[in-house]
């Protein structure tokens, strides 16, 4: 195998079963850079060492910027990116929409002097953990599992709003006199029908009536089936995208 090739097959291959040393070193960079971002946003870390990550991302950026040329060249050798126009086209795919979000950020973040905006940008920089997904096979294969499992759970979500609803209205009656602060409008109401069904239990609202506390039972046994149902449709469209390939 020639470098050209090897460089071709690292850059440019999704199969997981051909990956290089190349393409496992850029994943366990894309982790480390990760890892730093994590810890650059405490305070603490940051003041003591705000040169050595301000180095690190420099080597990212470098490191990151090589590897989207690199892609940019090598992605002529198929036949759909050849040519200038083929390497244009090539840019406005998602992966190399992926890449150039990779570095994009931090080229740009010194532009802004509001704090809040540069803060927004160089977040974006988490964007690289895209990386990973787009180079792993099997979270490729879950993602298109995701995607094959729209209209299911498109109805899923129609099934929780409605119930969502429901129970909002239905705790708006028994308990808007009880607790006009709590219950006293189906806004409100539905805010607690929320926490309720998605098994999250705020504990900031909840029924004292008789009537109320039964209601809210028949609505949170609801609701461990309502969360489960979004995992069980992923996890069987997951299961037959694993048994294709």
């Amino acid at each position: 195998m020639t470098v050209r090739e090897y460089l071709q097959i690292s850059l440019l291959s999704t199969d997981d079963h051909r990956a290089t040393f190349l393409e496992k070193l850029i994943m366990a960079i894309i982790i480390f850079s990760i890892v730093t971002l994590v810890l650059e946003t405490e305070p603490t870390l940051y003041k003591d060492w705000q040169n050595l990550f301000s180095y690190l991302e420099m080597i990212f950026i470098i490191i990151f910027s090589i590897e989207y040329i690199a892609r940019l060249y090598f992605v002529g050798a198929i036949n759909e990116y050849k040519g200038l126009k083929g390497r244009v086209r090539y840019i406005f795919t998602p992966y190399a929409i992926i890449d150039l979000v990779a570095i994009l950020p931090s080229l740009v973040a010194g532009l802004y002097s509001d704090l809040m905006l540069f803060r927004a940008i160089r977040l974006l920089r988490m964007f690289r953990v895209a990386k990973l997904v787009k180079s792993n096979r099997p979270l490729m294969i879950f993602i298109e599992a995701f995607y094959k499992s729209r209209s299911q759970l498109a109805a899923s979500l129609i099934v929780t709003l409605f119930l969502l609803f429901v129970g909002g209205v239905l705790l708006y009656l028994v308990e808007s006199d009880a607790q006009p602060e709590t219950f006293g409008s189906i806004p409100r109401a539905m805010w607690w029908s929320m926490a309720t069904l998605t098994t999250v239990g705020y504990g900031d609202a909840y029924p004292v009536t008789a009537i109320g506390k039964l209601l809210a039972s028949a609505i949170a046994i609801l609701g461990i089936g309502i969360v489960a149902m979004p995992a069980g449709i992923i996890a069987a469209n997951f299961t037959k995208e694993l048994a294709k390939n």
